[in-house]
């Protein structure tokens, strides 16, 4: 599979640089045209302003790009049918000479090859409701149980089964830490209810556990760090059970199923809180990449981390 990093990116790594690795499905599915391409740019400079360098991650005729250019992203910003790659996709992409937007299992996993160890994504795929059902789980866990990246989020997209998530997170010994809240993280909310073990307080902090799971032979295993939203910008609780119980009854009606059922959902939020979840999405976004860009520099030595 061919595979290129950006000079920008390639140097950072080699100099134990701060970089922050991007997933691009945000920008080719998980936001509305034209905001995609204006928050991927957004994004990239917000990581930039707090002392790392972005690397947006993609695919674009067949080569994955490590650090896309300006005229890469908007190739997966403004395409039509540009496909949505997990990891499992990457090789059939690649053959095919296809463009791709990748998912986090599949930014996790090339993130790691490239030697980026911090990643920032908005929520975690996780145990889809009725899973036991359906055995619909996101590719995303089982990518965290075998790749050494760290992922900062706002917890797993709040449309799934939340607790069934973190008892699959721990069955596969994927460690969780909340960056300065003992709960996890709700996406559109601030508190899924669901208590976590372990938090840290800092940047410097988060980067140390970064180091122990090196040092004691988790060199293989992701890190889960949940970044919960500010109660003031999360969304309103009660429209957003609304919203999810009326979309669940929608999924039944219709029937859809597999990796549609996300984006459907996601959609009915959209459409029923008038953009008031758009606007949570991108402030989750931009928040995960200022955290994940401040823990990279911890981690690569920086002395400027800020407080949260």
């Amino acid at each position: 599979m061919s595979f290129e990093a950006s000079g920008e990116v390639a140097e950072a790594v080699r100099g134990n640089a701060p970089v922050v690795a991007l997933e691009s499905t945000l920008i080719s599915h998980g936001i509305p045209r034209p905001d995609n391409l204006l928050l991927a740019y957004e994004v990239e400079n917000a990581v930039r302003e707090e002392g790392a360098v972005p690397a947006t991650i993609g695919m674009v005729g067949g080569v994955v790009k490590v650090g896309l250019s300006k005229g890469e992203l908007e190739i997966l910003a403004t395409e039509d049918g540009v496909p949505k790659l997990s990891d499992r996709d990457l090789p059939m992409a690649a053959a095919k000479g296809s463009h791709g937007a990748t998912t986090v299992a599949a930014t996790a996993h090339l993130a790691s090859l490239a030697g980026i160890r911090l990643f920032a994504t908005g929520g975690l795929g996780g145990v889809h409701r009725e899973a036991r059902e359906s055995w619909d789980v996101s590719a995303d866990l089982g990518i965290l149980a075998r790749t050494p990246v760290a992922v900062v989020c706002s917890g797993v997209k709040s449309i799934l089964d939340v607790p069934a998530t973190l008892e699959y997170l721990e069955t596969l010994g994927v460690p969780v830490v909340g960056f300065g809240e003992g709960n996890f993280a709700g996406f559109y909310l601030s508190d899924s209810g669901q208590p976590l073990d372990w938090h840290v307080e800092s940047e410097a902090e988060a980067a140390d556990v970064v180091r122990a799971m090196g040092g004691l032979g988790f060199g293989g295993t992701g890190l889960v760090v949940s970044n919960p939203l500010p109660e003031g910008s999360q969304l309103d609780p009660r429209l957003h059970d609304e919203v999810l119980t009326a979309g669940l009854c929608d999924l039944e009606k219709l029937g859809v199923r597999g990796k549609e059922v996300t984006p459907f959902l996601l959609g009915r939020f959209h459409e029923r809180t008038g953009g008031a979840s758009l606007a949570v999405n991108k402030e989750i976004i931009r928040r995960n990449a200022r955290l994940a860009a401040r823990i990279s520099v911890a981690l690569s030595g920086g002395s400027d981390a800020k407080p949260a």
